[in-house]
């Protein structure tokens, strides 16, 4: 069933009628497109035009960070003010706001980032109103555990400087969710459903614009493509308001401030500006209202005549994580298009395999490898032939000093590691694959190596190695995926856009891939023998009773040091009290 069916009918929110479904725009897709639409609609029907949807966009600027990570050499450093211009780009597309705007991130900015959405804010409320409507602005963030949100501060700061009228000009909403092992992990900012800015990067001054920058990619798009982020963050805002309206939920908006994390597996906090006149909780986004913007008619379907040539179809796709019990539409979009590759993967990632113990090559536990992604490519390479290009961080890759348990770019694993894995997948599916022939895959189809610099380095001039955190892949020059998802088993909640065209693909992959590859593909990084060699090695999630006190203590040292992607309750605390919460929400409802 739909999102939390329950709640979603009193809002009336519209449910799906649970037949496959299909969509207008699905006709020009390539055979990767097509393989990703095809499991969409006939196992996530209920969530079309929710978690997933075809459209159209137009790519405007592709942006990376750092800048110069192509021809910069090694021992060396960006200069002063390398990448200030991202918030500045930030604040450009907030201020454009005439009627609505959804930001969501990870956690609340800082530094140069946060004065961009002040900024932004500001300059919106310098705007006349159209037809005398209150512009909306909502912002999301994920409450992680031991980094909780204080909704009420953000909203201080956003609102500090902005004009005396400006409670006359918008209706703005902070807001912050956990359920489990899940949070807002997409980075979006969405404007009046036609500009979209989406990809990896959080906003946070030290990780991206000091010492030692960490390498991201994001996006920015013009079109329909940018409603679909409007509608993905209703369901956020969906679950805030569901949980905060529940006896425990008001109890903890009222007696406990933001800023203190509470020993349940839920917590959401909201707050408004102005506080006297917005309500508790925000509206949902629907397009309905925004008649001015242009119709869909001219940027969807196959036959249409008006198309800008620059729109090109485009599928959204995202994940709620445990919020919904079962579906992850983009998951399975993902191994469905890894497995339509007929010629080539090529993935820029910060990571493959999960967090493992300090130095070891035991995953930590409650932790596995992705084998669903992993299956799909080694199917791939062992009946098709097709190659698999891999770049990862450098392991323990730190920005700025900061503290590990703040910022740790790299999980562990060397290239071997993911190497020997991805081919004992092809182990698993073919038993009787001879020796001779895998050593063979190993040399002809797969490459893997670590970010680096020109000449081959890997290092800042202290020392410290380039860090990673794209989510990009490209399968067979035509499809490519740009957003927050990782490929590394996180139930966060996630979303990006996958772009279908082998035109806007080439442009993708001469600004960004070509460049990575060029100064970072090396034999080294992945030995032939070596990988063959760790074949045997069992990198699988040890049991907690077999581990030592010590590599107990190195597991909560690790698990801490990724505490913004994983964290680990001391208890076996389960989602089952939320759902008997639900039930007495649907009972008392029937009383009534």
């Amino acid at each position: 069933m739909p999102l939390f069916s329950h709640f979603r009918k009193k809002v009336g929110l519209d449910e799906s009628s649970g037949e496959e479904c299909k969509d207008a725009s699905a006709g020009d897709l390539s055979h990767v497109g097509t393989a990703a639409y095809d499991v969409l609609r006939k196992h996530h029907n209920h969530y079309h035009h929710e978690l997933w949807n075809v459209t159209k966009g137009k790519v405007c600027e592709l942006q990376y960070t750092p800048r110069d990570f192509f021809d910069r050499h090694d021992r060396s450093d960006p200069p002063d003010g390398h990448d200030d211009w991202l918030p500045k780009r930030m604040e450009a597309n907030i201020a454009r706001t005439e009627e609505w705007c959804d930001i969501l991130t990870l956690a609340q900015p800082d530094g140069l980032f946060l004065e961009a959405f002040k900024n932004g804010i500001k300059t919106i409320c310098e705007k006349e109103l159209i037809l005398n409507r209150k512009i909306t602005i909502r912002i999301m963030f994920g409450n992680v555990l031991g980094m909780p949100v204080n909704c009420t501060r953000v909203i201080d700061d956003l609102t500090a400087d902005l004009p005396a009228d400006a409670c006359n000009k918008i209706n703005l909403w902070v807001g912050s969710w956990r359920k489990g092992v899940s949070w807002n992990h997409a980075k979006i900012i969405a404007v009046d459903g036609k500009c979209l800015w989406t990809g990896g990067h959080n906003c946070w001054d030290r990780h991206y614009l000091k010492s030692n920058p960490t390498n991201d990619l994001s996006i920015e798009m013009e079109g329909n493509v940018a409603r679909d982020a409007h509608r993905y963050a209703n369901a956020q805002w969906g679950y805030i308001t569901k949980k905060q309206n529940t006896a425990w939920g008001r109890f903890v908006d009222r007696r406990i401030p933001d800023s203190m994390d509470v020993p349940r597996t839920a917590r959401v906090t909201v707050s408004a500006f102005p506080e006297a006149t917005a309500a508790e909780f925000p509206p949902f986004y629907t397009a309905l209202k925004h008649k001015k913007l242009p119709s869909s008619a001219k940027q969807r379907g196959p036959s249409s005549r008006t198309v800008d040539p620059g729109f090109v179809p485009v599928i959204t796709m995202g994940r709620y994580g445990v919020v919904l019990k079962n579906a992850r539409p983009s998951d399975d979009a993902f191994v469905a298009m890894f497995n339509s590759a007929q010629t080539i993967i090529r993935c820029a990632l910060q990571d493959v395999g999960p967090p493992c113990i300090p130095t070891t090559k035991m995953t930590l536990p409650g932790t596995v490898w992705p084998e669903k992604y992993l299956n799909a490519m080694a199917h791939a390479m062992w009946t098709r032939g097709v190659d698999v290009e891999i770049v990862l961080s450098n392991p323990m890759s730190i920005p700025d000093g900061l503290a590990m348990k703040d910022a740790c770019y790299g999980i562990g694993w060397s290239c071997v590691d993911v190497a020997a894995e991805l081919i004992k997948c092809i182990q698993k599916q073919f038993p009787d694959a001879p020796h001779n022939k895998l050593r063979e895959t190993v040399q002809d189809n797969l490459r893997v190596c670590f970010v680096r610099c020109r000449r081959g380095g890997c290092n800042y001039s202290d020392g410290g190695t380039l860090g990673l955190h794209s989510k990009h892949f490209i399968i067979d020059d035509v499809c490519c995926y740009i957003g927050s998802q990782n490929l590394y088993s996180c139930d966060l909640a996630e979303w990006g856009v996958v772009i279908d065209s082998p035109e806007a693909v080439a442009d993708i992959k001469k600004d960004y891939w070509d460049k990575l590859w060029e100064v970072s593909y090396t034999r080294d990084d992945c030995d032939v023998d070596e990988v063959m060699d760790g074949l045997g090695i069992d990198r699988a999630a040890m049991s907690k009773l077999s581990m030592t006190k010590y590599e107990l203590q190195q597991a909560k040292d690790a698990m801490k040091a990724n505490i913004q992607e994983y964290y680990e309750a001391d208890d076996d605390e389960s989602d089952a009290s939320e759902g008997e919460e639900d039930e007495a929400e649907k009972k008392n409802e029937s009383s009534k």
